[in-house]
């Protein structure tokens, strides 16, 4: 072992190797130098860190309201968990049809390609974005939330169901294709019972996504629910023990919905 270690200090570095060492330096020396210039401009460094302590102190372990009551909060969560179903639902209905036609094995080359085009752009553009977008034409709101949510979902989720289209042995489908049958006996009755415990896990993933972004959206695009709550908490009244009570109940929500997603894949996989 020695002499391996040996010979590998006595390697000489190699071009990429010496680029990443300056780079490393210069991004610690970059980092040093901005320390250094908080610190002489008058930011008590310490005294930042201490008082971000005391703050999470607050938050998490004293979490009340006077404002918002346990039933508000409740009912402020169920509508952030609907307008996520609500999400979820139209984003997945339609990424179920734009994955066939994704797919290699079931669809022309060319409408594939463009399919696969359209979702990556959909996918290279943030959810926020999408959202703010549609708010021009919609106004803020939930409207625009749910709209801008689901054509971002969508592009996630027909590259997730394309993807598991092709995973199909495509001798399977040439066989069923020479039986005479036609294409949409094919996907309803090969393809999509092939696949459908794919196409539960990956809507159950982006289900807690979309929970995670409706809760954004509350606070971004003014739409209902939670985070609504949440902004109103973090900037308007700034209150931390209200902020510690919000976050506590999605923190309970989103550990709930995971393991109901979790229940739901092991029951699948049973089957």
């Amino acid at each position: 072992m020695k002499n391996k270690d040996r010979m590998n200090l006595d390697k000489p570095l190699t071009r990429s190797m010496i680029i990443i060492r300056i780079t490393l330096g210069f991004l610690l020396l970059v980092t040093i130098y901005g320390i250094l210039t908080l610190d002489s401009g008058g930011v008590n460094i310490p005294g930042a860190i201490l008082e971000t302590l005391n703050n999470f102190k607050i938050i998490f372990f004293r979490p009340f309201s006077h404002r918002l009551s346990v039933f508000d909060a409740l009912y402020e969560i169920i509508i952030t968990i609907a307008l996520s179903v609500l999400i979820t639902l139209f984003s997945g209905i339609i990424a179920i049809f734009l994955g066939l036609l994704g797919a290699q094995n079931l669809a022309p080359k060319g409408i594939t390609v463009i399919v696969k085009a359209f979702v990556a752009f959909i996918r290279a553009v943030p959810s926020i974005l999408w959202v703010l977008i549609f708010a021009v034409s919609a106004g803020l709101g939930s409207t625009a939330a749910v709209i801008g949510l689901s054509f971002h979902s969508i592009g996630y989720l027909t590259k997730a169901f394309s993807e598991c289209y092709e995973e199909i042995d495509r001798g399977v489908i040439d066989a069923l294709k020479a039986t005479g049958a036609k294409w949409w006996q094919i996907v309803f009755q090969a393809v999509l019972p092939s696949c459908a415990t794919y196409l539960l896990s990956w809507t159950f993933l982006r289900f807690e996504m979309n929970f995670s972004n409706a809760v954004a959206m509350g606070a971004a695009a003014g739409a209902a629910g939670i985070g609504f709550d949440l902004f109103m908490a973090s900037n308007l009244y700034f209150d931390l023990h209200e902020l510690g009570l919000i976050t506590y109940f999605i923190l309970a929500f989103a550990i709930l919905l995971e393991v109901i997603a979790t229940r739901v894949k092991s029951k699948l996989k049973q089957k």
